[in-house]
């Protein structure tokens, strides 16, 4: 069993004295960054993040809800498997390695990874939560950015921004009043959603499909009627073949990086089913349900598919979703009382880089232009892009796999030498002439 280290309190960065790097934002993947980064001496670095605590989609808790990659993609093991922040150091440390080894699955619960996550978080010294950025600043007579928050203002001589994706609702619903609400609230108004009529439920990812199972267990118990609806030609599963997973490589990295901007992008669209996907076991879990429950009779509910969500009001009480079948071409409406929209997260800049906007790199339709070593800054060293970056770093973007590759590559950068040992080549096919 590996011993975490005594914390070692971050060196402070006095008025002539600057942290090597901050990390703004504190998701997974700056969450893995400061574990890798805390043994490293030559490293001070300082991370703040405006919540009070760690929390990572707590909305979705929902018993039995697992990752979709393996244990093994943790915070740290693809980097450093003998790093003592990691996955097995943390069950050990709980009593449960032994519970997880009979249970014989590689996937962790997602209020079990969430859990880890917490544990790490409080062995680092370097973590400030509760602590809103509010602008970036460069000093150029002292070479370094001014981090400024309410209370204090921190120098750094580089930046990684780990602000994640914030949910995602469509421009059709924006402005519609009532009680409608993200996938990443559902757990708190899952009570409230029961008591209604009618639920519709809007998307056609993992969340949507939790989400919609979830409701169908107990469609009978409470007596609603339940509607799935997305503008997906079907319920795609999630590609997990292992040739396919070659994907999530340092040569695909390379291959994709190198592509024009508007391949890229094309590519970007078509490579969603890649890591948007649903559970192959899911969605054949929701069919043997809805065969158990059609026994009694026909259930109350509906899946639409190829529907997109062109409109949306709401009168006492009641939202009229206007659809329209785009295979068809026609339009048509149904009504609903509760409104649960599983469209995804997207990324926007955060406001406090504008001061520094000067300094940030922009492809051709307007967003980052990160390197291949993950930097969008024009000096292509100072400020650093976690996840957020499909467009130009393919399906390794979000994945929480190649969350240790992408921080030993930028610890790389922050060194100027490779203190984890980082992979260039692991797959089998060729991806690139």
């Amino acid at each position: 069993m590996s011993t975490l280290p005594d914390a070692r309190p971050p060196r402070a960065a006095r008025a002539h004295e600057a942290y090597d790097f901050i990390g703004i934002g504190l998701g997974p993947f700056n969450l893995g960054l400061a574990c890798l980064t805390e043994p490293i001496d030559e490293l001070n670095g300082l991370f703040l993040e405006s919540k009070p605590d760690f929390e990572w989609h707590s909305g979705m808790f929902l018993e039995g809800a697992h990752l979709q990659t393996p244990f093994m993609s943790d915070l740290v093991t693809l980097a450093d498997p003998t790093s003592p922040y990691s996955f097995l150091n943390y069950l050990k440390e709980k009593g449960r390695l032994y519970s997880f080894y009979i249970r014989e699955n590689f996937y962790p619960l997602r209020v079990e990874y969430d859990d880890y996550c917490r544990w790490a978080a409080a062995r680092l010294s370097s973590i400030r939560f509760s602590t809103t950025v509010t602008a970036v600043e460069y000093d150029a007579e002292g070479e370094v950015y001014l981090v400024r928050t309410a209370d204090e203002t921190y120098a750094a001589r580089r930046i990684v921004l780990g602000t994640g994706t914030p949910p995602h609702l469509p421009e059709a619903c924006r402005g519609a009043g009532g009680d409608l609400l993200h996938n990443s609230r559902y757990m708190e108004h899952r009570d409230a959603l029961r008591r209604k009529r009618s639920i519709t439920v809007v998307g056609s990812g993992q969340s949507a499909a939790e989400i919609y199972q979830d409701l169908l267990s107990e469609i009978d118990v409470h007596g609603y009627r339940l509607n799935w609806v997305t503008r997906s030609p079907r319920f795609f599963p999630l590609e997990y073949t292992k040739l396919t997973l070659e994907m999530t490589s340092p040569e695909y990295i390379d291959y994709f990086h190198a592509l024009p901007e508007d391949t890229r992008y094309a590519l970007e669209t078509a490579q969603k089913g890649l890591f948007k996907g649903i559970d192959s076991e899911l969605i054949d879990a929701i069919f043997d349900l809805l065969y158990q429950k059609n026994l009694s009779g026909p259930v109350p509910t509906r899946l639409l598919t190829n529907s997109s969500l062109e409109s949306v009001t709401h009168e006492d009480g009641v939202y009229t979703l206007g659809l329209r079948q785009q295979e068809q071409g026609k339009d048509y409406t149904i009504e609903t009382e509760g409104l649960v929209l599983a469209t995804g997260y997207r990324y926007t800049a955060p406001e406090f880089l504008k001061p520094v906007a000067d300094r940030i790199r922009l492809d051709g339709r307007g967003r980052f232009d990160v390197a291949r070593n993950y930097s969008i800054d024009t000096a292509g060293r100072e400020i650093f892009l976690q996840n957020a970056g499909v467009h130009t770093h393919s399906i390794t973007s979000p994945d929480l796999g190649m969350g240790p590759y992408r921080n030993a590559c930028i610890i790389r950068e922050l060194l100027g030498t490779a203190y984890y040992p980082v992979e260039k080549t692991i797959a089998f096919q060729e991806f690139s002439v």
